[in-house]
Protein backbone atom coordinates (compact mmCIF):
# COMPACT_ATOMS: atom_id res chain seq x y z
CA UNK A 1 0.00 0.00 0.00
CA UNK A 2 1.31 3.46 -0.90
CA UNK A 3 1.70 5.69 2.10
CA UNK A 4 -0.33 8.87 2.02
CA UNK A 5 1.86 11.86 1.32
CA UNK A 6 2.16 14.46 4.03
CA UNK A 7 2.72 18.14 3.67
CA UNK A 8 5.13 20.12 5.83
CA UNK A 9 3.61 21.28 9.07
CA UNK A 10 4.87 23.41 11.90
CA UNK A 11 6.94 21.52 14.42
CA UNK A 12 6.41 22.69 17.97
CA UNK A 13 9.62 23.91 19.63
CA UNK A 14 10.99 21.97 22.56
CA UNK A 15 9.25 22.88 25.79
CA UNK A 16 11.10 24.81 28.48
CA UNK A 17 13.01 22.44 30.73
CA UNK A 18 12.55 22.51 34.47
CA UNK A 19 13.59 25.78 36.11
CA UNK A 20 14.90 25.72 39.64
CA UNK A 21 14.00 29.42 39.84
CA UNK A 22 11.91 31.67 37.63
CA UNK A 23 14.03 34.71 36.69
CA UNK A 24 11.86 37.76 37.33
CA UNK A 25 12.95 41.41 37.28
CA UNK A 26 10.95 43.47 39.78
CA UNK A 27 10.11 47.12 39.16
CA UNK A 28 10.89 48.76 42.51
CA UNK A 29 11.34 52.41 41.54
CA UNK A 30 9.58 54.57 44.13
CA UNK A 31 8.29 51.59 46.09
CA UNK A 32 8.92 50.76 49.72
CA UNK A 33 11.32 47.99 50.71
CA UNK A 34 11.88 46.75 54.26
CA UNK A 35 15.14 45.34 55.61
CA UNK A 36 15.13 43.78 59.09
CA UNK A 37 18.61 43.55 60.60
CA UNK A 38 21.74 45.68 60.56
CA UNK A 39 24.51 43.24 59.59
CA UNK A 40 26.94 43.57 56.68
CA UNK A 41 24.86 41.18 54.50
CA UNK A 42 21.78 43.32 55.28
CA UNK A 43 23.74 46.40 54.15
CA UNK A 44 24.49 44.79 50.78
CA UNK A 45 20.83 43.92 50.24
CA UNK A 46 19.78 47.46 51.24
CA UNK A 47 22.24 48.91 48.72
CA UNK A 48 20.93 46.61 46.01
CA UNK A 49 17.31 47.55 46.69
CA UNK A 50 18.16 51.26 46.70
CA UNK A 51 20.04 50.87 43.41
CA UNK A 52 16.81 49.47 41.93
CA UNK A 53 15.00 52.67 42.96
CA UNK A 54 13.28 51.47 46.13
CA UNK A 55 12.88 53.57 49.27
CA UNK A 56 14.54 51.31 51.83
CA UNK A 57 13.67 51.25 55.52
CA UNK A 58 16.11 49.42 57.79
CA UNK A 59 14.84 48.22 61.18
CA UNK A 60 17.52 47.33 63.74
CA UNK A 61 18.62 48.67 67.15
CA UNK A 62 22.25 48.52 65.99
CA UNK A 63 23.86 48.52 62.56
CA UNK A 64 27.19 47.46 61.09
CA UNK A 65 29.90 49.82 59.86
CA UNK A 66 28.88 48.89 56.30
CA UNK A 67 25.38 50.21 56.91
CA UNK A 68 26.73 53.37 58.59
CA UNK A 69 28.80 54.15 55.49
CA UNK A 70 25.89 53.28 53.21
CA UNK A 71 23.56 55.66 55.05
CA UNK A 72 26.12 58.44 54.70
CA UNK A 73 26.36 57.84 50.93
CA UNK A 74 22.64 57.30 50.33
CA UNK A 75 21.30 59.87 47.86
CA UNK A 76 18.02 61.66 48.60
CA UNK A 77 17.44 59.61 51.74
CA UNK A 78 16.89 56.43 49.72
CA UNK A 79 17.81 54.44 52.84
CA UNK A 80 16.35 55.30 56.25
CA UNK A 81 17.35 53.68 59.56
CA UNK A 82 14.72 53.02 62.27
CA UNK A 83 16.63 52.34 65.51
CA UNK A 84 14.40 49.55 66.75
CA UNK A 85 13.34 46.01 65.93
CA UNK A 86 10.77 45.45 63.23
CA UNK A 87 7.08 45.02 64.00
CA UNK A 88 4.44 43.21 61.99
CA UNK A 89 2.61 46.39 61.01
CA UNK A 90 5.87 47.77 59.51
CA UNK A 91 5.38 45.29 56.67
CA UNK A 92 2.05 46.76 55.58
CA UNK A 93 2.38 48.35 52.15
CA UNK A 94 5.91 47.11 51.50
CA UNK A 95 6.72 45.83 48.00
CA UNK A 96 9.50 43.54 49.20
CA UNK A 97 11.05 42.43 52.49
CA UNK A 98 14.51 41.15 53.39
CA UNK A 99 15.57 39.80 56.78
CA UNK A 100 18.96 39.05 58.35
CA UNK A 101 18.71 36.95 61.52
CA UNK A 102 21.05 34.81 63.59
CA UNK A 103 18.43 32.33 64.81
CA UNK A 104 15.82 30.18 63.13
CA UNK A 105 12.94 31.34 65.31
CA UNK A 106 13.36 35.02 64.39
CA UNK A 107 13.74 34.13 60.72
CA UNK A 108 10.53 32.07 60.72
CA UNK A 109 8.59 34.81 62.51
CA UNK A 110 9.68 37.47 60.01
CA UNK A 111 8.91 35.31 56.98
CA UNK A 112 5.49 34.42 58.40
CA UNK A 113 4.59 38.04 59.08
CA UNK A 114 5.66 39.09 55.57
CA UNK A 115 3.46 36.43 54.02
CA UNK A 116 0.47 37.49 56.12
CA UNK A 117 0.84 40.95 54.61
CA UNK A 118 1.33 39.51 51.12
CA UNK A 119 4.92 40.76 50.84
CA UNK A 120 7.54 38.68 48.95
CA UNK A 121 10.26 37.82 51.45
CA UNK A 122 13.90 36.77 51.46
CA UNK A 123 15.70 35.74 54.64
CA UNK A 124 19.45 35.81 54.04
CA UNK A 125 21.10 32.37 54.08
CA UNK A 126 17.84 30.66 55.08
CA UNK A 127 16.32 29.32 51.84
CA UNK A 128 13.43 27.57 53.63
CA UNK A 129 12.03 31.01 54.47
CA UNK A 130 12.59 32.62 51.05
CA UNK A 131 10.00 33.38 48.37
CA UNK A 132 12.77 34.55 46.05
CA UNK A 133 16.55 34.55 45.83
CA UNK A 134 19.15 37.15 44.90
CA UNK A 135 21.48 36.00 42.13
CA UNK A 136 24.80 37.25 40.85
CA UNK A 137 24.30 40.37 38.72
CA UNK A 138 25.96 41.79 35.64
CA UNK A 139 24.99 45.46 35.58
CA UNK A 140 24.82 47.32 32.29
CA UNK A 141 21.57 48.97 33.30
CA UNK A 142 19.03 49.07 31.78
CA UNK A 143 20.63 45.89 30.43
CA UNK A 144 20.77 43.63 33.49
CA UNK A 145 21.74 39.95 33.63
CA UNK A 146 20.89 37.79 36.65
CA UNK A 147 22.60 34.46 37.37
CA UNK A 148 21.32 31.83 39.78
CA UNK A 149 22.39 28.32 40.75
CA UNK A 150 19.48 27.98 43.23
CA UNK A 151 22.01 28.21 46.03
CA UNK A 152 23.81 25.07 44.88
CA UNK A 153 27.06 26.77 43.83
CA UNK A 154 27.29 30.51 44.59
CA UNK A 155 31.00 30.57 43.78
CA UNK A 156 30.24 29.07 40.36
CA UNK A 157 27.63 31.79 39.75
CA UNK A 158 30.20 34.44 40.67
CA UNK A 159 32.72 32.89 38.27
CA UNK A 160 30.16 33.03 35.47
CA UNK A 161 29.39 36.63 36.37
CA UNK A 162 33.10 37.50 36.16
CA UNK A 163 33.31 35.86 32.73
CA UNK A 164 30.29 37.81 31.47
CA UNK A 165 31.69 41.04 32.92
CA UNK A 166 34.79 40.52 30.81
CA UNK A 167 32.78 39.70 27.68
CA UNK A 168 30.26 42.55 27.80
CA UNK A 169 31.68 46.03 27.17
CA UNK A 170 30.68 48.70 29.68
CA UNK A 171 29.46 50.78 26.74
CA UNK A 172 26.47 48.47 26.25
CA UNK A 173 24.84 50.40 29.10
CA UNK A 174 24.90 53.61 27.03
CA UNK A 175 23.33 51.88 24.02
CA UNK A 176 20.60 50.34 26.18
CA UNK A 177 19.92 53.74 27.74
CA UNK A 178 19.64 55.50 24.39
CA UNK A 179 17.33 52.73 23.12
CA UNK A 180 14.92 53.63 25.92
CA UNK A 181 15.06 57.31 24.90
CA UNK A 182 14.70 56.61 21.18
CA UNK A 183 11.83 54.14 21.42
CA UNK A 184 9.08 56.76 21.50
CA UNK A 185 10.75 58.71 18.67
CA UNK A 186 10.87 55.59 16.51
CA UNK A 187 7.16 54.99 17.12
CA UNK A 188 6.42 58.56 16.02
CA UNK A 189 8.59 58.34 12.89
CA UNK A 190 5.79 57.00 10.71
CA UNK A 191 7.40 53.61 10.15
CA UNK A 192 5.35 50.46 9.74
CA UNK A 193 5.71 47.58 12.18
CA UNK A 194 8.15 45.92 9.78
CA UNK A 195 10.04 49.20 9.44
CA UNK A 196 10.37 49.60 13.19
CA UNK A 197 11.59 46.03 13.51
CA UNK A 198 14.16 46.70 10.80
CA UNK A 199 15.30 49.85 12.62
CA UNK A 200 15.97 47.92 15.82
CA UNK A 201 17.82 45.21 13.89
CA UNK A 202 20.10 47.88 12.43
CA UNK A 203 20.40 49.52 15.85
CA UNK A 204 21.47 46.24 17.50
CA UNK A 205 24.04 45.51 14.79
CA UNK A 206 25.43 49.06 15.10
CA UNK A 207 25.61 48.83 18.90
CA UNK A 208 27.42 45.48 18.77
CA UNK A 209 29.93 46.92 16.30
CA UNK A 210 30.52 50.13 18.31
CA UNK A 211 30.07 49.21 21.99
CA UNK A 212 32.54 51.75 23.37
CA UNK A 213 31.29 54.79 21.45
CA UNK A 214 28.56 57.08 22.68
CA UNK A 215 25.51 56.83 20.38
CA UNK A 216 24.66 60.11 18.69
CA UNK A 217 21.55 61.69 17.24
CA UNK A 218 23.22 61.70 13.83
CA UNK A 219 23.43 57.89 14.01
CA UNK A 220 19.73 57.72 14.86
CA UNK A 221 18.90 59.84 11.81
CA UNK A 222 21.07 57.66 9.56
CA UNK A 223 19.38 54.49 10.79
CA UNK A 224 15.90 55.97 10.28
CA UNK A 225 16.88 57.20 6.82
CA UNK A 226 18.26 53.78 5.93
CA UNK A 227 14.91 52.17 6.72
CA UNK A 228 12.87 54.82 4.90
CA UNK A 229 15.04 54.51 1.79
CA UNK A 230 13.93 50.93 1.43
CA UNK A 231 10.32 52.07 1.15
CA UNK A 232 7.89 49.21 0.58
CA UNK A 233 10.79 46.76 0.23
CA UNK A 234 11.11 46.67 4.00
CA UNK A 235 7.66 45.06 4.15
CA UNK A 236 8.97 42.04 2.29
CA UNK A 237 10.52 39.19 4.15
CA UNK A 238 14.07 37.97 3.76
CA UNK A 239 15.54 34.56 3.08
CA UNK A 240 18.80 33.05 4.25
CA UNK A 241 20.08 29.69 3.05
CA UNK A 242 22.08 28.53 6.05
CA UNK A 243 24.46 25.59 6.34
CA UNK A 244 24.51 23.78 9.68
CA UNK A 245 27.90 22.25 8.94
CA UNK A 246 28.80 18.70 9.96
CA UNK A 247 26.12 18.51 12.66
CA UNK A 248 27.98 19.51 15.82
CA UNK A 249 26.17 22.60 17.18
CA UNK A 250 29.49 23.97 18.47
CA UNK A 251 30.64 24.23 14.86
CA UNK A 252 27.86 26.59 13.80
CA UNK A 253 29.24 29.86 12.48
CA UNK A 254 28.36 33.11 14.21
CA UNK A 255 26.48 34.15 11.08
CA UNK A 256 24.42 30.98 11.21
CA UNK A 257 23.58 31.55 14.88
CA UNK A 258 22.57 35.16 14.18
CA UNK A 259 20.33 34.01 11.37
CA UNK A 260 18.65 31.41 13.58
CA UNK A 261 18.11 33.90 16.37
CA UNK A 262 16.56 36.46 14.02
CA UNK A 263 14.31 34.08 12.08
CA UNK A 264 10.53 34.08 12.11
CA UNK A 265 10.34 30.73 10.29
CA UNK A 266 12.93 27.95 9.94
CA UNK A 267 12.62 25.27 7.25
CA UNK A 268 14.99 22.43 8.07
CA UNK A 269 15.90 19.09 6.55
CA UNK A 270 16.56 15.68 8.05
CA UNK A 271 20.28 16.30 8.47
CA UNK A 272 19.73 19.05 11.03
CA UNK A 273 19.86 17.95 14.66
CA UNK A 274 17.67 19.18 17.50
CA UNK A 275 20.84 20.49 19.17
CA UNK A 276 21.34 22.87 16.23
CA UNK A 277 17.69 23.97 16.31
CA UNK A 278 18.11 24.82 19.99
CA UNK A 279 20.01 27.91 18.84
CA UNK A 280 16.91 29.27 17.13
CA UNK A 281 14.72 31.99 18.54
CA UNK A 282 12.15 30.24 20.69
CA UNK A 283 9.24 32.02 19.01
CA UNK A 284 10.33 30.95 15.51
CA UNK A 285 8.10 28.48 13.66
CA UNK A 286 9.90 25.28 12.67
CA UNK A 287 8.84 23.45 9.52
CA UNK A 288 10.48 20.14 8.54
CA UNK A 289 10.98 19.79 4.78
CA UNK A 290 13.30 16.80 4.65
CA UNK A 291 13.12 13.67 2.57
CA UNK A 292 11.42 11.53 5.21
CA UNK A 293 7.72 11.32 4.51
CA UNK A 294 6.70 14.68 3.12
CA UNK A 295 5.79 13.58 -0.37
CA UNK A 296 6.11 16.20 -3.07
CA UNK A 297 7.21 18.82 -0.58
CA UNK A 298 10.72 17.36 -0.64
CA UNK A 299 11.25 18.62 -4.20
CA UNK A 300 13.36 21.81 -4.35
CA UNK A 301 10.74 23.58 -6.48
CA UNK A 302 8.07 22.99 -3.84
CA UNK A 303 10.37 24.04 -1.01
CA UNK A 304 11.24 27.15 -3.01
CA UNK A 305 7.57 27.99 -3.44
CA UNK A 306 7.01 27.56 0.30
CA UNK A 307 9.97 29.85 1.07
CA UNK A 308 8.71 32.54 -1.30
CA UNK A 309 5.18 32.32 0.07
CA UNK A 310 6.39 32.83 3.63
CA UNK A 311 8.73 35.69 2.67
CA UNK A 312 5.91 37.46 0.83
CA UNK A 313 4.04 37.49 4.14
CA UNK A 314 6.91 39.54 5.58
CA UNK A 315 8.55 36.62 7.40
CA UNK A 316 12.30 36.32 7.91
CA UNK A 317 12.89 32.81 6.60
CA UNK A 318 15.88 30.56 7.24
CA UNK A 319 16.29 27.50 5.02
CA UNK A 320 18.53 25.37 7.24
CA UNK A 321 20.33 22.42 5.70
CA UNK A 322 22.98 20.03 6.95
CA UNK A 323 26.45 20.62 5.59
CA UNK A 324 26.62 23.45 3.08
CA UNK A 325 23.57 24.80 1.23
CA UNK A 326 25.44 25.20 -2.08
CA UNK A 327 26.49 21.55 -2.03
CA UNK A 328 23.83 19.53 -0.24
CA UNK A 329 20.57 21.40 -0.86
CA UNK A 330 18.47 22.62 -3.75
CA UNK A 331 20.05 26.07 -3.47
CA UNK A 332 19.91 26.92 -7.17
CA UNK A 333 16.15 26.39 -7.41
CA UNK A 334 15.46 28.18 -4.15
CA UNK A 335 17.63 31.17 -5.08
CA UNK A 336 15.97 31.35 -8.50
CA UNK A 337 12.50 31.29 -6.91
CA UNK A 338 13.43 34.13 -4.53
CA UNK A 339 15.00 36.17 -7.34
CA UNK A 340 11.94 35.78 -9.52
CA UNK A 341 9.74 36.99 -6.66
CA UNK A 342 12.01 39.93 -5.82
CA UNK A 343 12.85 38.47 -2.40
CA UNK A 344 16.22 39.25 -0.83
CA UNK A 345 18.27 36.09 -0.31
CA UNK A 346 21.70 35.47 1.18
CA UNK A 347 23.79 32.34 1.64
CA UNK A 348 25.55 31.47 4.89
CA UNK A 349 28.00 28.64 4.26
CA UNK A 350 28.48 25.75 6.65
CA UNK A 351 31.82 25.50 8.47
CA UNK A 352 34.02 22.56 7.60
CA UNK A 353 32.10 21.74 4.45
CA UNK A 354 34.14 21.24 1.30
CA UNK A 355 33.86 24.24 -0.98
CA UNK A 356 32.67 23.47 -4.53
CA UNK A 357 35.09 24.12 -7.37
CA UNK A 358 34.45 27.19 -9.50
CA UNK A 359 32.66 25.18 -12.14
CA UNK A 360 30.33 23.64 -9.56
CA UNK A 361 29.53 27.03 -8.10
CA UNK A 362 28.60 28.32 -11.55
CA UNK A 363 26.34 25.33 -12.14
CA UNK A 364 24.59 26.00 -8.85
CA UNK A 365 23.91 29.64 -9.72
CA UNK A 366 20.51 30.18 -11.34
CA UNK A 367 20.36 31.89 -14.74
CA UNK A 368 21.08 35.62 -14.55
CA UNK A 369 21.63 35.44 -10.79
CA UNK A 370 23.81 38.33 -9.69
CA UNK A 371 26.57 38.01 -7.18
CA UNK A 372 24.45 39.72 -4.57
CA UNK A 373 22.20 36.67 -4.39
CA UNK A 374 25.16 34.38 -3.67
CA UNK A 375 27.24 36.57 -1.43
CA UNK A 376 28.37 35.28 1.94
CA UNK A 377 26.48 37.69 4.13
CA UNK A 378 25.91 38.61 7.73
CA UNK A 379 22.20 37.85 7.74
CA UNK A 380 19.91 40.86 8.24
CA UNK A 381 22.78 42.96 9.61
Amino acid sequence: MMAASRRPSDMKPARVGRLARLPVFLALDGKRALVAGGSAPAAWKAELLAAAGAHVEVFSPRISDELVHLLADSPRKKIVWHRRDWRSDDLAGAAIAVGAFDDERSAAAFAGAARIHGVPVNVIDRPAHCDFAFGAIVNRSPLVIGISTDGAAPVFAQAIRARLEALLPKGFARWAQVAARWRSVVKAAGLSLAGRRRFWQLFAAHALANPDRDPTWAEFERLIAGVKEKGSAVEKGSVALVGAGPGDPELLTLRAVRALQAADVILFDDRVSHAVLDFARREARRIPVGEAGFGSAQRPADVGALIVGLAKQGERVVRLTGGDPLINGGAAEEIAACKAAGISVVVVRGVGAAQPPDGAAKRLAPPQAGREELRIANYWH
